[in-house]
């Protein structure tokens, strides 16, 4: 069993770890006091080092003084004041005042750094945190990356603090779903997309995942992270914070990422905005958007939008701050595809002759956490004639794009993605990579008889999941965008085993209900434990 716990992940180690440590504290509440301590341990640890370079006072350093702020300032690095430096919090992590110390750490951090005013969780001194949990837990990430080099230990951090933000959300379920995009999707949604550079928004950005996402594809593809800016817009204040942190851990610059109560409709913190990739997850089917105080907004271009559904509010404002040879993509309910009440239909029916709409997916069910109502992705240029190589002007692809006027692809991928649980499924790395290349090879030029060819890399359609389509064809079926229309059904296996597929269903159906039995224990002994003052 101990060979098991040593080979599993640091960042799952940690997990089971920290959440042990949790006890009578709710996942909402504990997920701002972990990942408050995990940012914290950064941004500390990157003081520290270079503190130490000033101390040492060599070459660039020279005559340097390690507690003059300017000095942080220049480096883009947070200055921590004494009293908040992480090996000051150990030092007092057994004391029964813990909460309190850590508190005014936070205080006295957004003092000094007029970035994070307001950002930084204040919730350590609360009766229900017992201070030898919290002193516990202090010690747990204080031993994060403690054995790497420094330069290296910002990047551990970095992916705990991403992976607790999943794993708080999966422990929230619905709840957790409101701050964050499970990691698969967004990841997909980045592989199709791909913002090599130029300005990337997100007006609905959570806790900053699709920001994050976008700078690991750019590093990952050898680009460089300076390319591209971000912009975006948060109006949940708590969620708000959760982004900021997220950012900072990693380095990314948010002094553009926003937050107002009012939301992007009612007040657009970006309203001269024109970006080259705009990448969402806006909520489905949201009947209280205020669209009654917008009804002559300058921004539905392609028809008012009901008062009880925001999706084709949500299209409309992605279009409006889409740059001429801009791209979005992103999330909305599956009912989108179709839906014709309050005038959608027209809407969409103006969006598809207007040549916007690019490509369409229809995902698995069960990949979202905060709800069962089936999801489509949304892929939408403003230019698809290929006469911009790509937004910001880098290749796309190994050719640029084609010229795809009056063409849309589907792609019907609801059969790919695994479970984890038994509620939620996930994409798997090679689901993502077969829904993104399909779209590439589809969307972009490749080199052909050492020329540039017009024509498509390698595409073709596969009955029962991708199919291209004219403009008139989508018109013919009354402007209907559901993939399942248009790429048929898949080819019958001829080589189906049943006894095969027999004993797949019911091992899954057997570890359901293992599962189920678990969870009914855990609960009969929770319920043992709560007492009745008779």
């Amino acid at each position: 069993m101990a060979k098991t716990i040593s080979e599993e992940p640091l960042e799952k180690q940690l997990w089971k770890a920290a959440d042990k440590l949790r006890k009578n504290i709710d996942a909402a509440e504990y997920k701002h006091i972990v990942l408050g301590l995990i940012f914290l341990k950064y941004i500390s640890d990157a003081f520290e080092e270079l503190y130490d370079k000033l101390k040492s006072g060599k070459g660039e350093y020279a005559g340097a003084d390690p507690e003059d702020k300017d000095e942080y300032k220049a480096e883009n690095v947070f200055f921590v004041p004494p009293s908040a430096r992480w090996r000051f919090i150990q030092s007092h992590a057994k004391h029964p005042t813990i909460g309190k110390s850590i508190d005014e750490s936070m205080d006295a951090i957004e003092r000094e750094n007029a970035s994070l005013k307001g950002v930084l969780p204040k919730v350590y001194a609360r009766q229900n945190l017992d201070p030898t949990s919290l002193g516990e837990l202090i010690d747990l990430i204080g031993n994060i990356a403690l054995g790497d080099a420094k330069a290296r230990s910002a990047d551990v951090l970095g992916h705990v603090f991403e992976y607790f933000l999943g794993e708080f959300a999966l422990a929230e379920g619905k709840k957790g779903g409101q701050f964050y995009t499970p990691r698969s999707v967004v990841e997909l949604l980045v592989e199709m997309l791909e913002p090599y550079k130029g300005r990337v928004f997100d007006p609905c950005c959570g806790s900053g995942g699709m920001f994050v996402q976008s700078e690991e594809f750019v590093t990952s593809h050898q680009g460089k992270i300076n390319d591209i800016s971000i912009y975006g817009q948060e109006s949940n204040q708590t969620t708000w914070r959760l982004a900021k942190m997220n950012l900072a851990i990693r380095g990314i610059d948010s002094s553009q990422v926003k937050w107002n109560n009012e939301g992007s409709f009612l007040n657009d913190a970006h309203k001269d905005l024109k970006a080259d990739y705009i990448i969402a997850n806006p909520p489905f089917n949201v009947s209280d958007w205020s669209g009654d105080l917008l009804r002559t907004d300058g921004r539905w271009k392609y028809g008012v939008p009901p008062t009880g559904n925001a999706n084709y509010a949500w299209i409309q404002h992605f279009l409006y701050h889409l740059a001429p040879s801009g791209q979005a993509g992103f999330i909305l309910a599956k009912g989108a595809l179709t839906s014709k009440s309050g005038g959608e239909g027209d809407i969409r029916a103006a969006l598809i002759e207007a040549d916007l709409i690019d490509c369409i997916v229809n995902l698995p069910a069960k990949l979202f956490l905060n709800t069962q109502i089936p999801a489509s992705l949304w892929f939408m240029s403003r230019d698809k004639t290929g006469k911009f190589p790509s937004s910001g002007g880098v290749s796309v692809g190994r050719g640029g794009q084609r010229n795809r006027t009056g063409e849309i692809l589907f792609i019907d991928a609801r059969n790919l993605g695994h479970l984890i649980n038994r509620r939620t499924k996930v994409l798997s790395e090679e689901d993502i990579q077969t829904i993104a290349n399909t779209y590439h090879n589809w969307r972009n030029k490749f080199p052909s008889d050492g020329g540039m060819s017009e024509g498509r890399g390698g595409y073709e359609d596969i009955k029962g999941f991708c199919a291209s389509a004219t403009k008139e064809r989508v018109a013919e079926l009354d402007y209907v965008l559901t993939p399942g229309r248009y790429v048929g059904l898949a080819e019958e296996e001829e080589d189906f085993d049943f006894a095969e597929r027999f004993t797949s269903l019911k091992a899954e159906f057997e570890a359901q209900l293992k599962e189920e039995a678990e969870l009914n224990e855990r609960i009969a002994v929770n319920l043992q434990k709560v007492k009745i003052d008779e």
